[in-house]
């Protein structure tokens, strides 16, 4: 939403009757400026301005609510309640109006005398609510704020790089309630963004209350609860069971999320895909598919997406125009996003409606069918005075006329549209995807996969090198993406979401001249005291520390390489059984270790550590380096490292893609190490990896068996282990004890599950062997 203010001479007043008691001053450094995103121009000047229980308020009646976000986090971090008054002459905060000033921009001066915010619009003076905050201690945030409330004395003048700066929270796969959806309101305030787009139809849940069609809310919104198993490795429900895990918002409560947004300088952007993602729907209402059979609500992934609207009937369009009026009815922003991706056609190519359509439209293949589709939709929008976005696949077969693009595929489709003369919004997966891991799979919640750490996402620009002036134009902006697979709650959803988008906030608000990662670093840690303040539970991914491993086979020995996402960063480590305390040796150059030890890391602040700790085990175990006879061939997908893959010491992460995993599709383990003469061994141990999503699943059976010869093989152990449902991704090391036995050769046996429970093939993951 957009206000404009006329030019006043009644000004928004906050006086302040404590121009006596110095003692309160304070001369600041730029180190206590910790405002994200970062002002376009700041200047720091010497003294302060102190808010204390004499303050008295004066606004325009359009203002009493901007002057109620500040008045309001005063009252319950300081329980200082600040009394509205006519007028004032000395020490004062005032908000003037000026209509020069860009949409979104506000100029904020603060002496030890007044504090003067001027801006042209309800975005503006919020935003400038939102620094003095920000320059306030981060107990502001909280609900106990002992110590006295003194601004620095500083002049800003800022505005945003880009208008568009979006979330989009995904209701669809996990349903988050009204109230979760108010607070992310606040939080997205709080960073300067003012787009929040729900996702609110997609294969697994409708999630919107439609009147003229309550199936959507009585069977749509609902699937068959499987959460105990892998998103990936779900079941396909019995259309006829009814589902019990889901939900939807009423039309009641989601006006009160709209009105509520705009409050807070917030567009909320709709999104009811179409032509695709719509298996519930199709479960409500099996007649708008091609083939008009009955399906069920999945609980799961779908793939391919072929339960689609059919583009032939008429009756489809009937029911997606009386839809969108109703969404319109609730939603005032002036986009409807569309979706349009990753439709699989194949119905489409062989149903007599939608053939009668491509001949009556002289369309020549189902990619023109569904620009067919996406045309008709738009036309419809268009009608009501709105705009359409839509996924960059609705670039195939020719854009819409006045469409605006959200390329997610990379930047390919958004320079493609720009070139078109088309608006456009950069959300690739590779910088705003924050379904992705931020930190090492090992230490993170199970996630869709990639890594997108917090300094990635601060790399991003939506202007892509080489973009014309005039394309770059039409990069509306940016938005971050949290599909929600593998995210069940709302803490988790927090967890995803912060302090990346602090990051992003910043990439879309600031002037790309000062981007500067070293200072965002110093200013993230006071945000990450203000999220301790308001419960937030944000990923401390960036503390981790995370290690690279170099294995010199011959020499029998590693170099580790130990860092983190923070610049200069104090990272100490120890060896074996030491502590890690202040004592911690600092980490110049890579740890050469040649025996069996523990390495423990952490990030230190103030002599003390910091973040999770970080922890490996190197052992030199007795296969080390020996040669490796693989009976049955690895997987050519999955190689390692190669032959010494599983005797070079190195152990695999839960990212099966970090090159220390080798694997056997649908055939079981056979290997054998040669030991080059006999060696007295007891115990013989293999890592594997389940990840049932993508068909990662531990063996079944390990055996072990030892030769003299290498020809004639004698079973010392085994273990079994028989198929269990996991949820999530783990390592776990198989360990088979046996009696003390000389040997030159051993061999090793993991019996691969081979067929999921649903049908399909199985991957064996192996990083190491053993052999003690």
């Amino acid at each position: 939403m957009r206000q404009h203010f006329k030019l006043l001479t009644l000004i928004f007043v906050i006086s302040l009757y404590s121009c006596s008691d110095n003692s309160k001053s304070k001369d600041f450094t730029v180190n206590d400026i910790n405002i994200i995103p970062k002002p376009a121009e700041l200047t720091l000047d010497k003294g302060s301005f102190s808010i204390d229980e004499n303050t008295k308020i004066i606004a325009h009646d359009s203002l009493k609510n901007i002057a109620k976000i500040l008045t309001d986090k005063l009252k319950s971090s300081s329980n200082i309640e600040l009394d509205f008054s006519e007028s004032s002459d000395s020490n004062f905060i005032q908000f003037v109006a000026k209509e020069g000033l860009e949409n979104e921009a506000y100029e904020l001066s603060i002496t030890n005398k007044k504090v003067t915010v001027t801006a042209n619009s309800l975005g503006g003076f919020l935003y400038g609510v939102q620094s003095i905050l920000q320059l306030l201690p981060a107990e502001i945030y909280g609900t106990d704020t002992k110590g006295d409330l003194i601004l620095p004395a500083v002049e800003i003048k800022d505005k945003p790089r880009f208008r568009y700066r979006g979330l989009m929270l995904d209701l669809s796969r996990h349903f988050f309630p009204k109230e979760y959806i108010l607070k992310t309101i606040d939080r997205l305030a709080m960073h300067k963004m003012n787009v929040l787009h729900l996702h609110l139809v997609d294969d697994q849940g409708w999630r919107m209350e439609i009147k003229k069609y309550p199936k959507l809310t009585e069977i749509a919104a609902w699937r068959v609860d499987q959460e105990d198993k892998h998103w990936n490795a779900r079941d396909k429900n019995d259309p006829n069971v009814k589902g019990t895990y889901g939900g939807f918002l009423t039309q009641k409560e989601l006006k009160e999320i709209v009105a509520y947004a705009a409050q807070n300088n917030i567009d909320v952007i709709p999104e009811i895909e179409m032509p695709a993602h719509v298996t519930s729907v199709m479960a409500a209402y099996p007649e708008l598919t091609c083939h008009g059979n009955p399906v069920a609500v999945p609980s799961g992934g779908v793939w391919p997406i072929t339960d689609i609207y059919c583009a032939g009937k008429e009756t489809t369009f009937e029911f997606l125009e009386d839809v969108l009026t109703e969404v319109m009815e609730v939603f005032p922003s002036k986009y409807i996003h569309i979706g349009g991706d990753e439709a699989t056609k194949t119905n489409w190519e062989k149903c007599p409606d939608c053939q009668r359509r491509m001949k009556k439209e002289g369309l020549k293949d189902v990619h023109e069918l569904q620009s067919y589709f996406v045309k008709r939709m738009e036309k419809f929008i268009n009608s009501k005075g709105k705009k359409l976005i839509g996924w960059d696949e609705i670039l195939e077969g020719g854009l819409a006329p006045e469409a605006t693009v959200m390329s997610w595929r990379g930047v390919k489709g958004g320079e493609e549209a720009a070139e078109q003369g088309h608006d456009v919004i950069m959300t690739p997966g590779s910088y705003c995807y924050f379904d992705h891991y931020q930190g090492p799979q090992n230490d993170e919640p199970i996630a869709q996969g990639g890594y997108l750490p917090l300094s990635k996402v601060y790399q991003f620009d939506p202007i892509v090198e080489g973009m014309s002036e005039k394309e770059a134009k039409h990069i509306l902006g940016g938005q971050a993406n949290l599909w929600a697979e593998y995210i069940p709650t709302t803490s988790h959803s927090e967890y995803m979401i912060f302090p990346r988008l602090a990051a992003l906030s910043e990439a879309l608000w600031s002037p790309i001249k000062l981007r500067d990662w070293n200072d965002f670093s110093k200013r993230i840690k006071t945000q990450f005291n203000r999220y301790d303040e308001l419960g937030i539970n944000y990923a401390k991914s960036a503390y981790l520390v995370t290690s690279d491993m170099d294995i010199d086979l011959e020499n029998k020995s590693v170099k580790m390489t130990l860092q983190n996402e923070f610049p200069k960063s104090d990272i100490r480590y120890v060896l074996g059984d030491a502590k890690l305390s202040e004592k911690a040796i600092p980490y110049v150059n890579p740890v050469e270790i040649s025996e069996s030890t523990v390495v423990k890391a952490s990030l230190f602040e103030y002599d003390k550590p910091i973040g999770k700790v970080f922890m490996d085990t190197i052992k030199f175990h007795k296969g080390v380096a020996k040669v490796v006879n693989y009976v049955i061939p690895y997987n050519d997908r999955y190689t390692g490292s190669g032959p010494s893959t599983l005797v070079n010491t190195l152990r695999g992460t839960k990212n099966f893609h970090d090159g220390q995993w080798q694997a056997w599709l649908n055939d079981n383990m056979e290997v054998v190490i040669d030991l080059d003469q006999p060696t007295e061994i007891h115990k013989v141990t293999v890592g594997a990896l389940e990840n049932q999503g993508p068909g990662i699943y531990y063996p079944i059976k390990i055996e072990v068996f030892v030769s003299d010869d290498g020809k004639k093989f004698n079973s010392v152990g085994n273990l079994e282990r028989p198929y269990a449902k996991n949820a999530g991704s783990e390592l776990k090391d198989f360990i088979v004890k046996f009696d003390k036995q000389q040997t030159k050769y051993i061999k090793v046996i993991a019996t691969n599950l081979k067929r999921t429970p649903a049908g399909s093939g199985v991957f064996l993951f192996i990083d190491e062997i053993l052999v003690e």
